[in-house]
Order: structure tokens, then sequence, then C-alpha cells
């Protein structure tokens, strides 16, 4: 018993370090796109909540401690650690563990294969929680006069949308990962392709020209959600969200002759619509095909029990013959 638990012990410290490194690698990639708003630094996407909920729901409220040190990690690697410091990381790990709190509370299901699973995911899982790490964060630079508090609300809301976006562009995807599997159908792949080379196309057609084309990612996941749903749909929102904010912080394509907090303003709402749109989408096709599935297997095991009851006699087979 001692062993065990020893064992048990130590893979769980190895788990807290993977999510530890997980969370400072995200941490670093969204700081390439950082902006400084009345003197604070904010992103408007920050992967490692994405990171941090997708870990917790794998692993359990066991591996918070990662969560926690990746934070102490990244804020550590741009300046010396302080009070403000503490306060923020305090409360972007608390953030995530009520984001996995709230989910576990209503049977949220990893596969996202439920249109209520996509619905917990946006608002108990990245809108409502992320809301503290914002608040707290937020405060705390105004109380320590790091930040006027006039640019409390500018600051605060892109903090918010920032943490709520890295959960509903980075949790579905890595939640999806482990459920794709490759198809041998030769045409798929060839759509696969072709959904590929548009969204790169679309997208930076979108993002760099100054005509108002945003609207064209539109279709984009809508296809991706259709056709392929999260497994197609959460690469195409990741790739969308980058290019839009690295369009919207160099103030190019459509953000060419806006501020920077109008930039960021029409870029959160960019990255939300499409958000809901792609993961919404997939959520309801997924549950439906499901349903489908249930139903035409429940007609197949009801024509052979009416073939077992009938004897002799030819029962009609499910499906029908070119059906």
């Amino acid at each position: 018993m001692r062993t065990e638990g020893l064992r048990r012990l130590c893979l769980t410290g190895l788990w807290i370090l993977v999510v530890a490194a997980a969370y400072f690698a995200g941490g670093r990639v969204g700081l390439l796109q950082q902006v400084v708003l009345d003197g604070a630094t904010v992103t408007p996407l920050w992967p490692p909540t994405g990171i941090a909920v997708a870990c917790l729901l794998w692993l359990g409220l066991r591996v918070w401690p990662g969560i926690a040190i990746g934070a102490y990690l990244v804020i550590q690697s741009i300046s010396p650690v302080d009070p403000v410091g503490i306060g923020i990381i305090a409360g972007n790990t608390l953030a995530p563990v009520c984001a996995f709190l709230m989910l576990r509370r209503v049977g949220f299901r990893t596969a996202l294969d439920r249109f209520r699973d996509g619905l917990a995911l946006v608002f108990l899982g990245g809108l409502a929680p992320m809301l503290i790490s914002a608040t707290v964060g937020t405060w705390l630079l105004v109380l320590t006069d790091s930040l006027p508090s006039g640019g409390f609300w500018t600051v605060w809301w892109t903090w918010w949308a920032g943490d709520a976006m890295g959960v509903l562009v980075i949790t579905p995807l890595l939640l999806v990962l482990p459920t794709i599997r490759l198809s041998d159908d030769v045409y798929r792949w060839a759509e696969a392709a072709a959904l590929l080379l548009s969204a790169v196309l679309l997208t930076l057609l979108a993002t760099r020209t100054e005509s108002a084309l945003l609207f064209l990612v539109f279709p984009l996941l809508i296809w991706a959600a259709l056709r392929f749903q999260l497994a197609g749909s959460a690469p195409c929102m990741l790739l969308v969200s980058v290019l839009a904010n690295s369009a919207a912080i160099d103030r190019s394509g459509p953000f060419a002759d806006h501020t920077l907090v109008e930039s960021m303003a029409n870029l959160q709402a960019l990255n939300g619509s499409a958000a809901l749109t792609s993961l919404l989408l997939s959520a309801l096709v997924t549950e439906q095909n499901s349903i489908r599935l249930r139903i035409e297997q429940a007609c197949q095991d009801l024509a052979e029990v009416v073939e077992q009851l009938s004897p002799g006699k030819s029962a009609r087979r499910w499906p029908p013959p070119g059906e």
C-alpha cells in the first residue's frame, strides 16, 4: 500500500510538472502577440487558459499546482514577481479551477458530442470563470497605481476576452486531438486539403486587405463544422484567430484606420463570433450524427428481432438496399 501511494504521488508530481511546462510554453507563445494598453501588457488570445482547462478536464483537480507554477514562470520571464504578480498568479489559477468545477457539475463530456457540452464550455468554461482572472488582475494593477483608473475597463475587457478566447479556441482543439482518426477515403483527404488551402487564402484575404471582408471566415468555419465537426473547425478557428490577431496588432487590413483600442474591440467581436459559430455548430452536428447512428442501429436490431420471430419469412433488411 505504501509503495502504491508513493507511486501515485510521484505520478501526480510528474503530471504537475508537465502541466506547468505546457502552461509556460503556451504563455510564451501568447506573449508573441501581446499589446500594451495604458501601460498594462495584455494579449487578445491567451493560450494558457485553454491549456489549463483542458489539463484539468483530463487529469482532474490534483494538477492545479502546475497551473500556478506555470503562471509564476510566465510572469518571471517578463519581470520579477512582486505582490501584484502573486495576486495575478492566484487569479490565473482560480479561474481555470472554477471553470473545471462548473463543467464537472453539469456533467460536461470532453468528447463535445452534445450541443449542451458546447454551451457549457462557452459559458461555464470560458466566459463566466475568466471574469475572475481579469477582475483580480486589473484591480491589482489599479490599486498599486500600475494602471490609471481611467484605463480600468479597457484593460479589464481585453484581459477577460483574451482569457476567454484561450478557452474557446485552445481547449476544443486539445480535447479533439486524441479522438482524431485518419481516414482511408482519398476524397476525404482531398476535401481536407481543399479546406486547409481555402482557410489560409481566405483568412489572409480577409485580414490583410483594407476592404471589409472579415465575414468571409464564417462560410469557411461552417464548411469545416458541417463536414469535419470539431476536428476541422477547431484548427480553422485557431488559424483565423492567430491571423486576425496579427493584423489587429499591426493595424493592417481592416484594422488600419482604427486606434489600438478600437482594433481590439473589433478583433474580439470577430474572434468571439467565430468561436461561437465553429464550436456550437460542430457540437450540434456531432450530436445529430450520433442520434442518426443510434436510430439506424435500433432499426437494424429491430429488423433482426423480426427475422428471428418470423422463421421462414424474409424480413425487410435495414437499411433498405440502395439507401
